[in-house]
């Protein structure tokens, strides 16, 4: 797979690399990492996401090199930290990216092993990793691309993003050696984290929403599922400020008994995503009943049906994991 994806950049000039339209903090720092290491050889880089870069992650430098046009004059593309094309819709509902797709080689570049059917043609380089910059690390040595410095703090920003900080299980001595190598490269984990509190900063009003969403959590099958539910009207008041789901995901499932926290959005077209975080590796199997996908331990998906009828099948999908998650580990 290194090889593959090694020969398709070779032979390429002009690069566009894709983000989903979820994007995080493992995916922005991938893609602002692969601009340096492929513009380092020569290459010609955009960088596109169907939808703007949250406010809270613009700590993470070079954000606003991110186009929300695409550009269909280059080469190849690369998509990062994905491989479920329900994440992609928004990207392949453009005729000219669906276009380009269909006509230029297109490269996946994802830590999420899954058994993704894509509507396209693609090349895979997919590994079990905590953070897709992990793979991008791997990429880049293995094929003798340098890394500056500006990268190595990209990959490093990828890293510290998806593992939370060193602390979810698949952490693994790996992933301390590629952040040791980067630290070496001259990122620094101190400085990122500084950046970051800085612009997670919240003003007054978001602090006295974020204490009415607190009040509104609802708890299912014995405490175990915690949701909430958001409306169009605060998306649209609160989201350019700060997205309303990441004020209480993780205080959700920090709630003693509870291992899987749920927001769930609606929108005026229909359209309802819901966006999960848990204590037990079932976050993906839980979205992946509704086509969507993720992490184990963080996932989402996206839906055109009433919320009455989601939140049924959604319990009946997240008591259906954790039985499951249970029954196995007893097995085991």
């Amino acid at each position: 797979m290194f090889e593959k994806a090694k020969q398709l950049i070779d032979s390429s000039k002009k690069i566009i690399i894709i983000q989903a339209e979820n994007p995080d903090g493992d995916s922005l720092g991938s893609a602002l990492a692969l601009e340096e290491i492929l513009g380092d050889l020569g290459k010609e880089v955009s960088l596109y996401c169907p939808v703007e870069i949250p406010k809270y992650m613009r700590y993470i430098k070079g954000w606003d090199r991110i186009e929300s046009q695409f550009d269909s004059s280059f080469d190849m593309a690369i998509v990062v930290d994905t491989m479920a094309e329900v994440l992609l819709t928004k990207v392949l509902d453009s005729p000219v990216v669906r276009s380009f797709f269909e006509s230029h080689p297109v490269l996946m570049i994802d830590h999420h092993v899954s058994d993704a059917k894509l509507s396209f043609s693609y090349e895979a380089l997919v590994e079990d990793a905590v953070a897709t910059s992990e793979i991008i690390y791997e990429l880049a040595t293995r094929s003798n691309w340098p890394i500056n410095n500006q990268a190595a703090e990209n990959l490093l920003v990828a890293i510290l993003s998806d593992s939370l900080g060193f602390t979810v299980q698949k952490v693994t001595p790996r992933t301390f050696f590629i952040a040791g190598k980067l630290t070496e490269l001259g990122a620094s984990s101190s400085k990122i984290e500084k950046q970051r509190r800085e612009y997670m900063k919240k003003s007054p009003d978001i602090l006295r929403y974020k204490g009415e969403l607190l009040e509104r959590i609802e708890y299912f099958l014995d405490g175990k599922l915690a949701l909430i539910r958001i409306s169009w009207e605060e998306i649209q008041k609160y989201s350019d400020q700060y997205n309303p789901s990441v004020l209480v995901l993780d205080e959700m499932r920090l709630v003693e008994g509870v291992i899987v926290g749920v927001a769930i959005k609606t929108y005026p077209d229909g359209k309802l995503t819901g966006k999960l975080r848990s204590n037990q590796p079932i976050s993906s199997e839980i979205a992946g009943f509704f086509g969507g996908g993720g992490h184990e331990y963080a996932a989402g998906f996206r839906v055109y049906e009433p919320i009455e009828t989601i939140i049924p099948e959604l319990l009946e999908a997240t008591d259906k994991a954790i039985k499951g998650y249970t029954d196995d580990s007893k097995i085991s």
